[in-house]
């Protein structure tokens, strides 16, 4: 009978879509929210503990934290958190591994590029709350050596990893060949690496969602990449310790170079003058906005994996998850691939039917939460390249061309570039103006202040959440 009932509230629930009304703060729990809660126990009630609670964790939410990280991969390269991490640096290397084999055939049969040398990185790094932590990344060596002027620049591609198992990310799959995990692979085609490759740059591709698999959080992947910067140089000062480096990402990655390039003079100010610059596509700027547009909608399971995700490392989420989300939270979903994220949205299932909160996006936790996570009030320590599909319809042109004007007043040279296209397409369509782009910072051409050269004068859409044209729910 219970299973019964609990089909029923389910089904009840996602048929009733997003709750319009708008709650103050932390208003309690609907009358359904109320009735899952008393239909289904909560994990805590029937799991046993598995470990002390993180902070701002009740004890008894402790289990759900451990239990919604993804599984062991069973490399202790990976897995293995470093009891004495405190008494390294940002940046400084725990580990290294040779993975020429399997990594360079990997590289040349998916994306065409020829590498002479790969080496798996492990370092310490600092994580959303400011505790230490460690990162992962792949260094790419090309067969060549360096000729050009001083020594040789590198390119750090972040992949759109938008996964939540470790064996996705792209360290891992390099490191251990392709499985039925990690099929996605992590790169467009046309690739960043490729571009590099025939450049005779050195490539590094970092696991920027972070030991945590914390995806789309900013300070997490800023952090890893600045950090991938530091190990790098710290790697093999002789050959990169004066390098430039530039940093690209379209999507998921692309969060990852932003964040990078918005806290560089904070958290890394000695690597400024190293850094060349960041290309930015297809990114998320606004994280309130994006989720009060596509809640309840075909997006809603990209939605809901990422607040999966960021409740790893924010994990007072967890304690505004009602029972249900939190089981969901526990099952095979948290070690989902790229290309699977997505699934979930064919129920278009709403924040609401999985909250203990009324209205979760405007909780104290949500408004706390959509703060810390926000970098909408940061200037760019680097040149930056924003590029962005027109038609995207998940990462608007409006958001783009805000973050281009911000950036603009605040005196970054910037330089912005709206292409045809939806998102793949906006991908293709600038992927050969933003590699032109970098290869200029990456030979020391200064980059340019294009700010006061826009012309704004192309169709786009409204950029605030309340103009914004709501995507239809499925029938």
């Amino acid at each position: 009978m219970r299973t019964i009932a609990v089909t029923i509230v389910v089904g009840c629930s996602l048929s009733l879509g997003q709750i319009s009304a708008r709650a103050e703060p932390d208003q309690g729990p609907t009358a359904l929210q109320q009735l899952i809660d008393e239909l289904i126990p909560a994990p805590s009630s029937v799991l046993p503990p598995a470990g002390p609670a993180p902070a701002g964790v009740a004890p008894e939410l402790a289990t759900v934290w451990h239990a919604i990280r993804s599984a062991p991969t069973g490399d202790p390269f990976f897995d293995l958190r470093p009891a004495d991490l405190d008494r390294y640096a940002p940046g400084d290397i725990i580990e290294s591994r040779d993975i020429t084999w399997p990594a360079v055939p990997m590289v040349l049969t998916s994306v065409l590029a020829l590498f002479q040398r790969a080496v798996l990185l492990k370092f310490r790094t600092t994580d959303a709350s400011g505790a230490p932590s460690f990162g992962t990344a792949t260094l790419l060596v090309p067969f060549n050596p360096w000729t050009g002027s001083g020594t040789r620049p590198v390119l750090l591609n972040a992949t759109p990893i938008n996964a939540l198992n470790r064996r996705c990310t792209p360290g891992y799959v390099l490191s251990h060949g392709y499985s039925v995990d990690s099929v996605n692979g992590n790169d467009f085609v046309p690739s960043p690496s490729m571009w590099a490759a025939s450049r005779n740059y050195a490539v590094v591709i970092p696991d920027h969602e972070g030991p945590l698999m914390a995806y789309a959080e900013p300070r997490v992947a800023g952090h890893t990449m600045l950090d991938t910067v530091r190990a790098v140089r710290n790697l093999a000062p002789d050959q990169f310790g004066e390098s430039r480096f530039a940093l690209t990402g379209y999507s998921g990655g692309a969060i990852a170079s932003y964040g990078a390039a918005m806290l560089a003079r904070e958290y890394a100010p000695e690597l400024v003058p190293r850094l060349a610059g960041a290309a930015i596509g297809g990114l998320p700027t606004d994280y309130r906005a994006f989720a009060e547009t596509y809640d309840g909608t075909y997006v809603s399971g990209l939605l809901l994996t990422i607040t999966l995700a960021m409740a790893r490392e924010h994990p007072e989420i967890i304690g505004r998850m009602n029972h249900l989300a939190q089981w969901a939270a526990m099952s095979p979903i948290k070690e989902v691939c790229s290309a699977n994220t997505a699934t979930l949205g064919v129920f278009g299932i709403p924040y609401a039917a999985l909250s203990n909160t009324r209205d979760p996006l405007h909780s104290a936790v949500a408004e706390k939460l959509f703060q810390r996570m926000s970098l909408k009030d940061k200037k760019s320590s680097i040149p930056i390249y924003i590029y962005n599909g027109l038609h995207d319809p998940w990462m608007h042109a409006a958001d783009a061309e805000a973050l281009f004007n911000q950036q603009c007043a605040l005196g970054v040279p910037a330089t912005e570039k709206i292409v045809a296209g939806e998102h793949i397409l906006g991908y293709v369509n600038g992927f050969f103006g933003s590699t032109d782009w970098l290869g200029k910072r990456l030979t020391g051409i200064p980059a340019p202040h294009t700010c006061e050269l826009a012309q704004h004068t192309r169709p786009v859409p409204p950029t605030t959440p309340n103009q914004r044209t709501r995507a239809p729910k499925p029938p």
